[in-house]
């Protein structure tokens, strides 16, 4: 099928064909981009949330949902694949925190009342679905006034349909090639863990990815009402580096993420 068509259901089946070898993965650690760089910058980057009620919007198969229980969020969580929302309903049964999960689509939360929310926290998930003018306004719909929006996602201005490495000497020798970045329309990216002992088998995750600018993420927060507060474009410490030296060529670079922190201040 032509990206250009792709509706609500094609993602929805994309992640729940991508959902054994997904949850498998994550839970076994071999996501070594989230756990040792992207997770602990972005939990930073939002700071505290004890007692604050949250929606995650766009929950996969719960991990970070649970961290954001563990830090003291009351947390409902939603995401548009029935098997991986079956996924977090089976680690909530085995260790309740007290999350909510639901099958939705972050475009549409009319299972929410208005102002429902203190926090709508999103990681990884908005630039893997489409019409994302109409997550933002969702998010401020549901949200209390003042209420904040957090997401993350994969920098749009390098994580491009053309993206490629070309070698040096050294992984952080390696020089990054951009291309296509104002193509404006979804394509298919099917891609590994790199980091795990079956990166040589022949499973993979298939990911429909929407290419948007940075002015289209910006100004789709702006027009939904919000207030810019912060942005980070994070960069991994020289500790991980050495642990694990393909986070290099990133630290040195370009950025790989993108953090964005906004507040709803009136209805």
């Amino acid at each position: 099928m032509d990206t250009s068509e792709y509706a609500l259901e094609d993602i929805a089946s994309l992640w729940d064909d991508n959902a054994d070898y997904w949850a498998y993965q994550v839970r076994a650690g071999h996501d070594i981009y989230r756990d040792h760089f992207n997770n602990p910058a972005f939990f930073n980057f939002i700071g505290d949330i004890k007692g604050k009620k949250i929606l995650d919007a766009g929950c996969g198969e719960g991990t970070n949902t649970r961290l954001l229980a563990r830090q003291g969020g009351v947390v409902t969580a939603i995401d548009i694949s029935e098997k991986l929302i079956a996924y977090a309903h089976q680690a909530e049964d085995e260790k309740p925190l007290g999350i909510t999960y639901q099958v939705a689509s972050y475009t549409n939360l009319s299972i929410f009342r208005d102002m429902e929310f203190d926090a709508v926290i999103s990681t990884m998930a908005l630039m893997d679905g489409p019409d994302f003018d109409q997550a933002f306004s969702e998010f401020h719909r549901v949200l209390k006034s003042p209420g904040d929006m957090f997401f993350s996602i994969l920098h749009p201005c390098f994580m491009t349909r053309g993206l490629d490495w070309l070698e040096g000497k050294e992984i952080r020798d390696n020089t990054l090639l951009v291309s296509h970045y104002f193509e404006g329309r979804p394509w298919i990216d099917k891609w590994k863990f790199s980091h795990s002992p079956d990166s040589g088998s022949d499973d993979f995750v298939t990911t429909c990815y929407y290419s948007r600018t940075l002015t289209d993420y910006i100004n789709g927060v702006i027009n939904a009402g919000f207030n810019l507060v912060k942005i980070d474009e994070p960069r991994p410490s020289e500790a991980a580096c050495t642990k694990f030296p393909a986070f290099g060529k990133w630290r040195d670079h370009a950025a790989i993420f993108l953090y964005v922190h906004a507040r709803k201040t009136r209805e």
